[in-house]
């Protein structure tokens, strides 16, 4: 009886086991995350928090590693996209790579790509302090009055915060001098000497300029106020310009992607730890200190998000006489 009972035990042990490795098909190894950007940059420092918290999830190592360079993050997102479609490399990317294609470094469509967004700093638009405004509606009309005088910058010719610049001219019914700048910081340093007058760029990039009394925030283009902490909140710009709901907002979207056709499951696994880590007491604590908003889309949501994305900015691009390839010929739809 004894000999029986001791089988039936052995038996359940091992069935356990089985069980146990079947649900440990994905992840068995460490895996490799692949930064576009460089060091110490946006994407590549909210992709090492976020892989920081899965890695304990899945059991095994995420090591992040950089591979900037090309166009709009395309030499990065060629090496990622040509190692072996198992879930074992992950891509860290953000908005910006839409245009890789229309710009020749990608020759396909952003959809061949399974998203994981972590999210992004929503945009604010601020003025020099020496500017005779306090409101937006202060500038918008003045502008409106001096059309196309106001001078304003917004990073490069088809980035986010020119996206963002555009639709609030669309919105409402306004017109700027745009004066593009190589990146974010040389167009906040053009606002803060009184080059420009106007500058669209993050409030995780703004936020302590705003603080210190250098650039004074009018407006997040987002539909909700913020509270910036040294500071006070900051209004939503839609309430005066109900407008803006057909072009606004257009937001950041930083995290990382695996090919579309990588295993079901091994995506699976991965959603379900970046859903926990998310969660986390160390990412959402990192997320309020730095002024980011949390979307955590994956699947069809964030595939939704990349190509409205991806037909936003190259369209812009290819109208703006900035893009090398038509949007047309790599089936991007127009907005």
């Amino acid at each position: 009886m004894k000999k029986i009972v001791v089988f039936t035990c052995i038996i359940i042990m091992l069935t356990a086991g089985v069980s146990l490795a079947a649900k440990k098909d994905f992840p068995r190894r460490d895996i490799t995350d692949v930064v576009v950007w460089g060091a110490g940059g946006g994407t590549d420092v909210c992709n090492r928090v976020i892989t920081a918290e899965m890695a304990p999830i899945l059991d095994v190592n995420i090591n992040v590693v950089n591979k900037p360079g090309g166009v709009a993050g395309s030499l990065g997102m060629n090496y990622g996209y040509s190692r072996p479609h198992d879930g074992y490399t992950l891509t860290g990317l953000s908005e910006s790579c839409v245009t890789a294609g229309v710009q020749g470094g990608w020759d396909k469509r952003m959809d061949v790509w399974d998203f994981f967004i972590v999210g992004g700093s929503p945009d604010v638009l601020s003025v020099t302090p020496k500017a005779p405004y306090k409101t937006l509606k202060d500038l918008i009309e003045d502008a409106k009055a001096n059309k196309g005088a106001v001078k304003a910058g917004a990073s490069g010719a088809g980035s986010i915060h020119h996206l963002n610049l555009l639709a609030l001219e669309k919105g409402a019914g306004v017109k700027f001098n745009f004066i593009p700048y190589k990146g974010s910081a040389p167009t906040q340093s053009a606002a803060m000497t009184g080059e420009i007058t106007v500058v669209v760029t993050s409030l995780a990039e703004q936020q302590q300029l705003i603080r210190g009394g250098k650039l004074r925030p009018l407006a997040m283009l987002i539909t909700d106020d913020f509270d910036v902490e040294g500071f006070g909140t900051i209004p939503s710009a839609f309430p005066d310009y109900p407008g803006l709901t057909e072009y606004l907002p257009i937001s950041q979207a930083i995290g990382f992607a695996v090919p579309a056709d990588a295993p079901d499951n091994a995506k699976a696994v991965l959603a379900d730890a970046f859903t926990k880590a998310l969660k986390t007491d160390k990412v959402q604590s990192w997320a309020k200190k730095n002024y980011y908003l949390l979307s955590g889309k994956t699947g069809a949501a964030a595939k939704e998000e990349f190509n409205k994305l991806e037909s936003n900015f190259g369209w812009t691009l290819w109208d703006l006489g900035a893009a090398k390839v038509n949007p047309k010929d790599l089936g991007i739809p127009k907005p």
